[in-house]
């Protein structure tokens, strides 16, 4: 049936369709404290163009959303950010940043589902907004790779010692990043696609 005044809605463009030789498609998702810098690390490794959910910072926010180290962060994650990247010819990463707010976490449950990995990003200024962020992925269940992303006035620690703050077994990987680099965040992404193949070969994934 033709209506009147219809708009035909274009197709993908081509540097959005997926890959024809893609066989396997893996959900992983990156969380982390406000303003850790999940948008930013979606936006710099994605393939595609990013879908954001950023809504204006307003005054309701005063007192109850913690941005230590944020002043001027004027815009803030209300519901995912969303990418893609392909690893192989054959693995494409389907990336979902979660919103780092606190009032907001009721969104995580439903992003979590299907999810095979997630990376963990941590401010050094402020390590303790990490533990209810894993404790919440230990929960599900949810492996997971923890990358601190290196701000210009943060604390510089030894791997060993950020393993001891935040109550890391030897198993779990951690390493440094920044994620307004590509090949920063990529690295990141390779080191938990690494670590999730070693789970899956010692039979530790499910």
């Amino acid at each position: 049936m033709d209506f009147k005044g219809s708009e035909t809605i274009p197709g993908p463009r081509a540097e959005d369709q997926l890959p024809h030789t893609a066989e396997a498609a893996v959900k992983i998702v990156i969380v982390g404290g406000f303003g850790v810098g999940k948008t930013t690390m979606v936006g710099s490794v994605s393939e595609i163009k990013p879908l954001t959910t950023e809504e204006t910072m307003t005054q309701a926010g005063i007192g109850v959303d913690d941005n230590f180290g944020s002043a001027s962060k004027t815009a803030t994650t209300v519901a995912m950010d969303f990418g893609r990247i392909k690893i192989t010819d054959q693995l494409v990463l389907y990336l979902f940043g979660t919103p780092g707010q606190e009032r907001f976490w009721f969104l995580w449950n439903g992003l979590f589902e299907g999810a095979l990995g997630a990376v963990v990003l941590v401010d050094t200024r402020r390590l303790e907004v990490s533990f209810d962020v894993m404790g919440r992925l230990e929960e599900r269940g949810v492996p997971f790779v923890v990358a601190v992303n290196s701000f210009p006035d943060g604390p510089r620690y030894p791997v060993e010692d950020l393993r001891s703050a935040l109550d890391l077994s030897e198993q779990i990987p951690i390493l440094e990043c920044d994620v307004r680099r590509r090949a920063s965040s990529r690295d990141v992404l390779m080191t938990l696609m690494r670590f999730l193949h070693s789970l899956a070969m010692t039979g530790s994934l499910t």
